[in-house]
C-alpha cells in the first residue's frame, strides 16, 4: 500500500466506504455508523494502525469509545474482507481489493512497518494447500506476511552503517 506524493486519501477512503457499502448489501449486513468510521479510520493512512490508535481517534470524536466496541467493528471489518489483520505488528490495513475473493500476503518492512499487499497469492496458496492435504489437515484460514526491508529502507541502510548505527 504504498503512495505517491500526489496521493489524495480521501479518494481511497470514498472507493473503500463504497466497496464496504456494496459487500454488506450483498452479505445481508450491516455497515453501521460506527464500523463505517472504523473502516474510515483504519483507511486514513497507508500504514498499519494499532487497535489502541483507531481507539484513540475515535474517542477524540466519541468520547466514550471503549475497546470491545473498536474490536469488534475491526472484527467485523475483517469478516467482511474490508480490512485484514497484520499479525506481526498486531495492528490492520485496509484491504485493496476486497471484492475479490483470495487470501492475503503481505511484505512488511521491520524497519519503518510498511505494507505493501500481494495481490496474486494463488501459487504459495496451492503450496499451502498441498502440503496442508498431503498431511491430512484441513486449512481454515491463511495468511502470508513475509519480513524484510522494503527499497527505502534498504537504501538507508547502508548510510546509517557508515555512521555505526
Amino acid at each position: 500500500m504504498t503512495q505517491t506524493a500526489a496521493h489524495n486519501h480521501d479518494i481511497c477512503i470514498s472507493e473503500a466506504v463504497s466497496a464496504a457499502e456494496r459487500i454488506c448489501e450483498e452479505n445481508g449486513t450491516r455497515l453501521t455508523d460506527l464500523r463505517r468510521r472504523v473502516l474510515e479510520l483504519v483507511w486514513s493512512r497507508h500504514k498499519p494502525i494499532t487497535a489502541y490508535e483507531v481507539l484513540d481517534l475515535l474517542r477524540e470524536e466519541r468520547s466514550k469509545a471503549a475497546p470491545p466496541t473498536v474490536y469488534r467493528a475491526l472484527d467485523f471489518l475483517i469478516a467482511q474482507r474490508l480490512i485484514h489483520r497484520i499479525e506481526s505488528l498486531n495492528a490492520f490495513i485496509g484491504c485493496g481489493s476486497p471484492e475479490q475473493d483470495h487470501r492475503g500476503g503481505f511484505l512488511v518492512c521491520s524497519a519503518c512497518h510498511a505494507v505493501e499487499e500481494i495481490r496474486d497469492c494463488a501459487p504459495l496458496q496451492q503450496a499451502i494447500g498441498d502440503a496442508a492435504a498431503a498431511r491430512a489437515f484441513a486449512v481454515t484460514a491463511s495468511m502470508v506476511e513475509v519480513l524484510g526491508l522494503c527499497r527505502r529502507c534498504q537504501g538507508e541502510r547502508p548510510a546509517a552503517a557508515a555512521q555505526g548505527n
